[in-house]
């Protein structure tokens, strides 16, 4: 099916995660560490493990950092002490927006995504407040440039739920998250590499932005990734470049 344009926004959101590159270390690190307590240290049956070594591997962490950053999270390394929190909350006119972050210190954590939140236009809501406007999914972003015919026909048989051909050629295929390391596996022995991919919640419905609210809610989900604490943020939200 068709869909809107997305690639500005995913250009525009690896562009400030190059910008930050020094923090992704850091936050890659936190992931496997969280990863690996929750889910141990068997990336066969740590989904959540596995993909945050990928990515770890692919940001060109050292694997002696893996390494101990696994054995933090399932005990053999003393001085474990971060926890997963999310927080909800809402930006201008109502825009859902979901922080998940890995913090040592809950109080600090707290203060920066109210501050961040309220100094942009937004506050903070309660939980669940926003949650069950998203749903996960995993997803493959290709650019636009991507053969649609030959990439639908290897993603379908690949068991995918959906492939959406957006309005810029950029095309995402949907799937169920437990499925994602076979199903990226299988389009990128097929020859196909994607831009972005990862397990995410996506908006169940979406508020559009232009002009200078479009700027102005871009400059708060700038405020909340630049946190040191956050991991991920999620919003229903679509800026729409003019």
């Amino acid at each position: 099916m068709a869909g809107h344009s997305k690639w500005g926004n995913i250009k525009h959101k690896k562009a400030a995660t190059d910008a930050k590159r020094s923090k992704i270390w850091t936050k890659l690190i936190k992931e496997m560490t969280v990863a690996a307590r929750l889910g141990g240290n068997n990336t066969g049956s740590n989904p959540r493990l596995r993909l945050a070594i990928e990515k770890a591997t692919d940001a060109n962490i050292p694997k002696n950092n893996i390494n101990r950053a696994i054995q933090r999270g399932v005990g053999d390394v003393e001085g474990w002490h971060y926890e997963k929190i999310r927080y909800e909350g809402y930006g201008i006119h109502g825009a859902a927006i979901i922080i998940d972050t890995i913090t040592d210190n809950r109080a600090r954590t707290l203060a920066e995504v109210r501050h961040a939140l309220s100094k942009q236009g937004g506050h903070l809501g309660t939980d669940g407040s926003v949650a069950f406007l998203f749903e996960y999914i995993g997803q493959l972003l290709f650019a636009p440039d991507t053969p649609e015919e030959e990439l639908i026909e290897v993603a379908l048989a690949a068991g995918v739920d959906d492939v959406i051909t957006n309005n810029d050629g950029s095309i995402k295929v949907i799937f169920q998250p437990n499925n994602f390391a076979q199903i990226k596996a299988t389009l990128e022995a097929a020859g196909f590499k994607s831009e972005l991919s990862g397990v995410t919640m996506q908006p169940k419905t979406e508020v559009k932005f232009t002009g200078s609210q479009a700027i102005n809610m871009q400059k708060l989900l700038d405020a909340l990734e630049n946190l040191d604490d956050a991991q991920d943020v999620y919003t229903n939200a679509v800026i729409i470049s003019e």
